[in-house]
């Protein structure tokens, strides 16, 4: 209990994680205190601290903690084949993750892998929103990739890639009258929204990126709204209109020619991904083996900015000078500072 409660800095928090009621937590942790004679919480207004003592046991005791849960591990599973847990949004899992998991399955062929989706959205405003995986005791991942603002907490923790996006559609729609030669020309399609938890569109992705673009004639305000990032895409796919997208998380469509990069301007975007590795599990094998297959993916994938996927699009944009190559450069003139 005083573990959970140290980490946790949560009598009400080590409670619903042991299954127990506040006062039975508060009850164990002063009969610790009176059985080793010191005090290992300072009670403030908003919540608790760690005395020196307390503070300098809990690494010790979180070590302990898991040598013993590697060990049962270790007895339960043996004989048995390797077992990797993973926990990953569900965007990155079903466009980015899974379809690159067959490299690594060739090669550690005796592992169990396990995937949990979370339930984490993510769209192309603001990101602000983190989301929750969802997992429960039974079910901890081993390896956990996060979307969020900075570096989660964590001992081991590895950026995966920061994540950028762009304006794609379908290619029916560059060809179409008017052409669509600068990030102005977007006035005579629809936008396709897909950041949903937004009720105020002039703090939506595409506000962001027609002011990133220097685009002025183009109100970020119209358009087709969609629940998801996922279904944006789909509609463009589709040619209802142009969404904004990860070129990593699109590159099925980009390679098969449903969709293409209309402009290559990158909006970066304000989160990015990490890998968070469990303490317990960094040292097995299969855990060390699937941590640097993924960053060695996530290596390769941002190497490649929005420009590369469109010189290696099986069906490139528009040939002409006049394309959305040459309108970057011009509105990139035009982009303020």
């Amino acid at each position: 209990m005083f573990e959970a409660v140290a980490r946790l800095r949560s009598f009400r928090k080590a409670a619903d994680e042991l299954f127990v009621t506040p006062a039975a937590v508060t009850h164990q942790i002063k009969a610790l205190e009176d059985q080793l004679g010191i005090a290992l919480f300072v009670r403030l207004s908003h919540g608790i601290e760690l005395t020196p003592p307390a503070e300098a046991a809990l690494p010790r005791l979180q070590q302990g903690f898991e040598t013993v849960s590697q060990a049962v591990r270790e007895l339960r599973d043996f004989g048995q084949s390797p077992r990797l847990t993973i926990s990953v949004t569900s965007t990155l899992a079903s466009r980015w993750m899974v379809p690159r998991l067959e490299s690594f399955l060739s090669k550690h062929p005796g592992v169990d892998v396990r995937i949990l989706a979370s339930r984490q959205i993510i769209d192309a405003s603001d990101y602000n929103h983190d989301g929750d995986s969802h997992t429960t005791p039974s079910q901890s991942p081993d390896i956990e990739i996060h979307f969020s603002n900075g570096p989660p907490p964590g001992e081991y923790v590895d950026p995966l890639f920061s994540v950028y996006v762009v304006p794609m559609c379908h290619p029916r729609l560059i060809e179409a009258s008017p052409r669509l030669l600068t990030p102005d020309d977007l006035r005579h399609r629809t936008l396709l929204h897909g950041d949903s938890s937004l009720s105020d569109r002039e703090q939506s992705g595409w506000a962001k990126w027609l002011k990133h673009a220097g685009a002025t004639m183009v109100d970020p305000r119209r358009g087709l709204q969609l629940d998801h990032s996922t279904l944006a895409l789909e509609a463009a796919a589709d040619g209802l209109g142009v969404t904004l997208a990860m070129p990593m998380l699109a590159s099925q469509e980009l390679a098969e020619g449903k969709v293409r990069i209309l402009f290559p301007i990158e909006l970066p975007i304000t989160k990015s991904y990490f890998v968070v590795t469990s303490r317990s599990a960094i040292h097995r094998p299969e855990v060390s083996a699937f941590r640097n297959w993924l960053l060695e993916e996530a290596r390769k994938d941002s190497e490649r900015s929005a420009s590369t996927y469109v010189a290696t699009a099986a069906n490139p944009p528009i040939s002409s000078s006049e394309g959305p190559i040459a309108a970057k450069k011009k509105a990139t003139k035009r982009r303020p500072e």
